[in-house]
């Protein structure tokens, strides 16, 4: 969502007429973020202050598929947990008990709280053997002032210290990827991914047989794309493009992810 549909709190061009195609067209969308800082809730309001009307059901998170994740791998699992509400409420709703003494796990996502405390914290978990985890690969988003740090540079310096790889389950991932399909109720066939990152939303729909559509409101700008070994189909400036580029059948949406 952050670079597609706004920066920070501003919305950017097009999305308002974008999301009327897509609710008047009937198409089946679900809006995919990987940052883990909000929850559904949230997300539907911030969104409702910026004019758009979005029901709670199209929103999908990297925290909800961390919890997911850990839910499945370790009912009743013990974690410590660097992050805003949005993670700490999944992870609570999936049964996950906080624990900065002997925890199973070490989970980050993005915080404004993060610090060095807790940096030394998360290591020492790590080294007596707790499983770190990163709710997201992203190394910075975009924010109404500029690029900032995001998820995995968080976790380096925990990684760095303790020489132990944190697994990341946000996008690219194919378990937050597949999940949102079956929200969705589709096919990879017949779905279109949309996004501003080679490094994330390209390649994840590379990698799970979507259409794939860069816009270039975000982190990726057109001189950035032949850095990777990889292209998305179709390079538009915004999701306000997407409309005249269905009716000239230059996409063929039937459902959305991004």
């Amino acid at each position: 969502m952050d670079g597609v549909i706004y920066h920070g709190n501003r919305l950017l061009p097009g999305v308002r007429e974008f999301v009327d195609w897509l609710q008047r067209e009937k198409k089946d969308f679900l809006f995919l973020t990987n940052n883990s800082g909000k929850t559904q809730r949230e997300l539907q309001a911030k969104l409702s202050r910026m004019g758009l009307d979005i029901d709670e059901k199209h929103f999908y998170t990297s925290a909800l598929a961390t919890a997911q994740f850990i839910a499945t791998q370790m009912p009743g699992a013990r974690a410590f947990v660097i992050g805003e509400p949005g993670l700490l409420n999944a992870l609570y709703e999936q049964g996950i008990t906080f624990d900065d003494v002997s925890p199973d796990y070490v989970i980050v996502g993005e915080s404004s709280s993060y610090t060095y405390d807790n940096i030394c914290r998360a290591v020492r978990c790590v080294q007596k053997g707790a499983r770190l985890i990163g709710t997201n690969s992203d190394l910075t988003g975009p924010t109404e002032q500029g690029i900032v740090p995001a998820c995995r540079a968080l976790v380096a310096p925990i990684e760095l210290a303790t020489g132990k790889e944190a697994y990341y389950i946000g996008k690219p991932n194919p378990l937050m990827m597949r999940t949102g399909i079956n929200l969705l109720g589709g096919h990879s066939q017949d779905t279109v991914i949309i996004g501003d990152r080679m490094d994330t939303d390209i390649v994840a729909g590379i990698e799970c047989g979507l259409d794939t559509v860069l816009v270039l409101s975000g982190v990726t700008d057109r001189s950035m794309i032949d850095h990777f070994p990889y292209r998305p189909r179709l390079v538009l400036q915004g999701v306000g493009d997407i409309p005249d580029a269905a009716e000239e059948g230059i996409v063929h949406l039937e459902s959305a992810v991004g």
